[in-house]
C-alpha cells in the first residue's frame, strides 16, 4: 500500500546550505547561500522554515534551531557534473548527468552559429556575450527596438537567450527566432541546455521589465525519468512554474505556468482543494533569476520571508495522506562574486501532518533520492539505469 496520496516536491530555486566537497572543481569557495543570507540580512524571519528544521540541518544566524522539529531532514549532494537547473531536477528524478552542458559565457557564441542564426531568422544579432538580463535590455533594448535587431546572451548557464519587445518585436516573432535556435544549438558542438525566450515592455532606459511571458525551449532528457514511469502508471505529476520547460514536457499530465514565485506558491495552495493521485512537482524561479544572479541579498531575504508566509497557508492545508518535500536544484550564493551559480548541497525537509518520525538523516550522495522515495510511494519500478535509494520508511 502506498503511504502517500500526493505528494508536493517544492524547489526553491538556488537555495544551496553550503559548498560541496568539490566545489573548488567548480570554481567555487566558502560559498553558501542561505547561510550568507542570514549573515548579511538584517534580522532575517523565517518561522514556519524553523520549526520544520531548517537550523537544525544548517547553523543559521540570528535563527535558533527548535527542540522539537516537525520535519525530517538532511543535506542532499549532487552527483552530476553540474550546478545548473536542468542537471539538479533532472538528477532529482533519477538521471545522472556525467558530461556537463555547453557554456559560452567567457567569448560568446561562436561566429558560424550566430551567421545562421541571423539568415534563418532575418534580425541582426547584437549583444553575444554573458550578461544579467536587466543590464543587457538597458544596454542594447532602445537599439533593438528602433532597428529590429536581435538581442542574443548568454550566462554562466548552458542557456543561449533571446530578449523581444512584445509590442515591437512581437511574441510570435520571438518564439519563431527561439525555435530556429533551438534547433540550430542541437548540433554537439552548439548544444546548450535551454534556449530561453525573455520578452519584455518599456520603450527606454529604465523603463524596461521582463514579463512573465518567458518560454524554455529545452533539451529532452537524457532518458526516461520517474516522471514518466509515475505518467505510464496513471499517476497525476502536476508541473508548476517551468517543471515543464526543465523536462520539455515529459512525464508531466497538466501544468501551470507562473507569474512569480509568489504566484507559483498560491497555485498550489490551490492544488490543495483538487483530488488527485500522485506528484506536485514546484519550482520557485525568483530566489534565483531575481535575487541570486543580480547579487541582492536583501531581496533574497525578503523573498524567503514571503515564501514563509506562504509555507504557514500551504502547511495549513496539507491532509494526512500528504507529503510535502522542500528542496533546491544548485546555490546561487549572493554575496559571492560574479553572477553564476554556486556548486552546494541542498537542504531536503520532508513533512507530513500524519508524519511520525522527525530529525535528522545523514546526508544523501545524490539529490535522487527524491525521484527514488516518490517511486516507492507509488509502487512504481525506477526507469532503467536512473539512480537513488528511497527513504519512505524514515518519512512514516
Amino acid at each position: 500500500m502506498k503511504k502517500y496520496k500526493r505528494i508536493f516536491v517544492v524547489v526553491l530555486d538556488s537555495l544551496g546550505i553550503g559548498a560541496m566537497p568539490d566545489s573548488g572543481k567548480f570554481g567555487d569557495y566558502n560559498v553558501d547561500t542561505l547561510g550568507h543570507i542570514a549573515e548579511s540580512a538584517v534580522d532575517l524571519q523565517i518561522p514556519n522554515l524553523q520549526q520544520l528544521g531548517i537550523a537544525n540541518l544548517h547553523k543559521l544566524k540570528g535563527i535558533e534551531p527548535v527542540e522539537s522539529p516537525k520535519a525530517v531532514y538532511m543535506e542532499m549532494n549532487e552527483k552530476s557534473a553540474g550546478k545548473d537547473t536542468m542537471t539538479g531536477h533532472w538528477e532529482m528524478m533519477g538521471l545522472y548527468i556525467q558530461k556537463p552542458f555547453q557554456t559560452f559565457s567567457v567569448h560568446g557564441f561562436p561566429k558560424e552559429l550566430i551567421e545562421q542564426l541571423e539568415e534563418k531568422t532575418g534580425h541582426k544579432v547584437i549583444g553575444n556575450k554573458s550578461a544579467s538580463g536587466t543590464e543587457i535590455l538597458d544596454e542594447l533594448a532602445e537599439e533593438e527596438i528602433a532597428t529590429g535587431h536581435m538581442i542574443v546572451y548568454t550566462s554562466a548557464d548552458s542557456v543561449l537567450q533571446i530578449c523581444g519587445n512584445e509590442e515591437t518585436f512581437g511574441l510570435d516573432e520571438l518564439y519563431r527566432c527561439c525555435e530556429i535556435a533551438r534547433e540550430l544549438t542541437m548540433k554537439d558542438e552548439w548544444k546548450v541546455g535551454r534556449v530561453i525566450a525573455r520578452p519584455y515592455t518599456g520603450r527606454k532606459k529604465g523603463e524596461f521589465k521582463r514579463t512573465s511571458n518567458r518560454h524554455d525551449y529545452a533539451l529532452k532528457p537524457y532518458g526516461k525519468t520517474v516522471l514518466d514511469t509515475l505518467k505510464e502508471n496513471g499517476f497525476s505529476v502536476i508541473s508548476v512554474g517551468k517543471i515543464k520547460d526543465i523536462f520539455d514536457g515529459e512525464g508531466i499530465t497538466e501544468f501551470y505556468k507562473s507569474r512569480s514565485s509568489i504566484h507559483g506558491m498560491e497555485q498550489t495552495i490551490e492544488l490543495t482543494e483538487k483530488d488527485f493521485t500522485g506528484l506536485c512537482f514546484v519550482n520557485l524561479v525568483d530566489f534565483d533569476a531575481l535575487w541570486g544572479h543580480r547579487r541582492d541579498v536583501d531581496g533574497y531575504a525578503k523573498e524567503l520571508e514571503k515564501f514563509d508566509k506562504k509555507l504557514e497557508d500551504l502547511l495549513g492545508k496539507l491532509e494526512e495522506e500528504d507529503l510535502l518535500i522542500l528542496t533546491a536544484d544548485h546555490g546561487n550564493d549572493p554575496t559571492y562574486t560574479g553572477t553564476d551559480h554556486t556548486r552546494e548541497k541542498v537542504p531536503f525537509i520532508a513533512y507530513s501532518p500524519s508524519m511520525k518520525n522527525t530529525g535528522g538523516l545523514l546526508a544523501s550522495d545524490t539529490f535522487a533520492v527524491i525521484g527514488a522515495t516518490i517511486a516507492d510511494n507509488f509502487e512504481v519500478a525506477m526507469p532503467e539505469g536512473t539512480i537513488g535509494t528511497s527513504i519512505l520508511e524514515k518519512l512514516m
